[in-house]
């Protein structure tokens, strides 16, 4: 089951927030965080899972979804106060933290920047940082995607512009990826929707957020990575997960060559695996 509610924070600002668990269960607490566009509710898929394994999800939409008071201007490292304030009202000290696709740099943020908290990080089918050193950033990306990042880079008015006129693009997806839209991750519907229902406010801050300094290297990351990335991958290469495992100190690199975007997720419960094993 998941409880849901909204996080007043000092400034004014609401962040809503998801919670599989009960205060003191004990168990490990695993924050979620999700991709670009997408709202915060945690992966039902990996549910059972996490039961087996006594995993407790919380997640938040980001600022400019959901219920989340939008924050233009945000950089990726600003994942790491909402988490810091989510975490604090629900008395929870150390976790471990998890993201797809856009949410892997967020997760990458707090172990950046959370050493004393975070216990792991699980970073699946990620962007490295815009000019990362040695890295082609947009090669291998699908024409539409690597439009939509460029047209990021050029500001704010721009990205709108472009964004007032995007459509979905299907080849941006693997057959892979198609096929576990079929399937249980058919989820992805679920949380997608209630993101872009209000426009696409949340998605240009991300991509905006994207193509900016991070605010935080990944090398700074201490504690244990995984990264897990699919040889298929057309919307974020394979590349970019090579290159963070390159630059995490920490990082071992899981790269299954036939996944694409969205399947590399059928193999996620194994980090979960991964990350319980880190963390008893």
């Amino acid at each position: 089951m998941i409880k849901e509610r909204d996080l007043r924070l000092g400034d004014g600002r609401t962040l809503h927030v998801y919670d599989t668990g009960e205060d003191g269960d004990g168990r490990l607490v695993v924050f979620w965080h999700h991709g670009t566009p997408n709202i915060g509710s945690p992966p039902r898929p990996l549910f059972p899972a996490a039961e087996r394994l006594g995993i407790r999800w919380v997640s938040y939409d980001r600022p400019g979804y959901g219920g989340s008071t939008p924050l233009p201007g945000r950089d990726v490292a600003s994942a790491a106060a909402c988490v810091c304030a989510v975490a604090d009202a629900l008395g929870i000290g150390r976790f471990a933290v998890m993201g797809h696709s856009g949410g892997a740099p967020h997760a990458l943020a707090c172990g950046a920047l959370l050493p004393g908290r975070v216990l792991g990080v699980v970073s699946v089918a990620g962007l490295a940082p815009s000019g990362a050193e040695g890295l082609d950033w947009f090669a291998g990306m699908t024409p539409s995607g690597a439009a939509s990042l460029r047209a990021a880079a050029e500001g704010r008015a721009v990205k709108e512009e472009y964004e007032a006129s995007a459509e979905y693009d299907p080849e941006m997806f693997t057959p892979e990826d198609h096929t576990a839209l079929s399937g249980e991750w058919s989820w992805f519907g679920d949380v997608v929707g209630p993101a872009t229902a209000a426009g696409p406010g949340g998605l240009v801050d991300d991509d905006l957020a994207y193509v900016a300094p991070w605010g935080f290297d990944p090398a700074e990351v201490t504690a244990p990575v995984l990264i897990m990335h699919g040889g298929r991958d057309r919307v974020v290469p394979a590349s970019h997960g090579e290159w963070l495992a390159r630059r995490c100190p920490s990082a071992e690199l899981r790269l299954s060559p036939g996944d694409g975007h969205l399947s590399i997720m059928n193999s996620a419960g194994s980090a979960l695996d991964w990350l319980r094993a880190r963390t008893e």
